[in-house]
């Protein structure tokens, strides 16, 4: 086959990948800016003939979606915060510390990936309720302050840091909480930044937990915001659609901001591992 006739084939696939997953999202955003009832016309219209924003504003004016965006952001940026911690500190633990039982230790939080986090969720939201926590935003932080994932892709990546430069800091006097914070943490910025994406995605997507946890709707976070509404309005699809905005754009954007840095704490890792 011509080189160039396989190459625009190729790149004619991809694209026509790209359309086909790019059009609902596309769609979903041309659907927010409809007058209410627009769409549910057969054909459905692809773009909207006079864009309005009603529909934003009675999000933000009657249901409350104000503040569903504002628990969202707040519950997920302090469990990335939260996170990052953790998981940092001990992925840089299993990488380069000495202690009894560590790679027995690591074997056993390996193990754990194969269990399905909805196994836990009945046990965390028992010790919960009796903790008092049920319906808090600390009830809906603590299962994400660590991950067995997190840990591992920091372990991975902090292996590959050269040893002699951690035992030239000691013999310097330094202690272990300095050199981790004056030496190996810049050298880790690639995977904090991967890891910081990764979680935050997952916190701010997260549906199943937040659903058990919190009862009142003073808590909800967007997903739980915009299922409240699919319950309570069987018309409104216009509605619906911008609320599904709401809940895309924002990831989407950091994803993309902050692509570069995800794919190479990513593929560093794996080649340092």
């Amino acid at each position: 086959m011509n080189p160039r006739l396989a190459k625009a084939l190729i790149n004619g696939l991809l694209l026509g990948g790209a359309a086909v997953a790019l059009f609902p999202l596309l769609w979903m955003l041309a659907v927010s800016f409809m007058a209410p009832g627009t769409s549910n016309a057969l054909p459905p219209p692809l773009w909207p003939a006079h864009p309005v924003l009603d529909n934003y504003r009675q999000l933000f004016g009657r249901a409350g979606m104000g503040r569903y965006l504002l628990n969202s952001l707040l519950i997920s940026g302090a469990i990335t915060l939260l996170s990052l911690v953790f998981n940092l500190l001990a992925g840089y633990a299993f990488a380069k510390l000495r202690f009894t039982g560590r790679e027995q230790l690591f074997r056993m939080l390996l193990g754990l990936l194969v269990v399905p986090a909805q196994v836990a969720m009945l046990p965390l939201f028992l010790m919960f309720k009796y903790a008092g926590l049920v319906d808090t935003y600390m009830g809906v932080m603590l299962p994400g302050m660590a991950s067995v994932l997190g840990i591992f892709l920091v372990r991975q990546y902090a292996r590959g840091l050269p040893d002699e430069l951690l035992e030239a800091a000691r013999i310097d006097g330094a202690g272990e909480l300095h050199i981790f914070v004056r030496i190996v943490l810049p050298l880790l910025r690639p995977v904090v930044a991967t890891l910081a994406i990764l979680t935050f995605l997952t916190a701010w997507n997260d549906f199943m937990w937040p659903l058990i946890e919190l009862t009142g709707q003073g808590h909800y976070t967007l997903p739980l915001g915009l299922a409240s509404m699919a319950r309570e309005h069987t018309e409104g699809t216009e509605q619906m659609m911008a609320g599904s905005v709401l809940t895309v754009v924002p990831v989407l954007a950091l994803f993309l901001a902050m692509q570069r840095h995800y794919l190479d704490g990513l593929l560093l890792g794996s080649v340092k591992g």
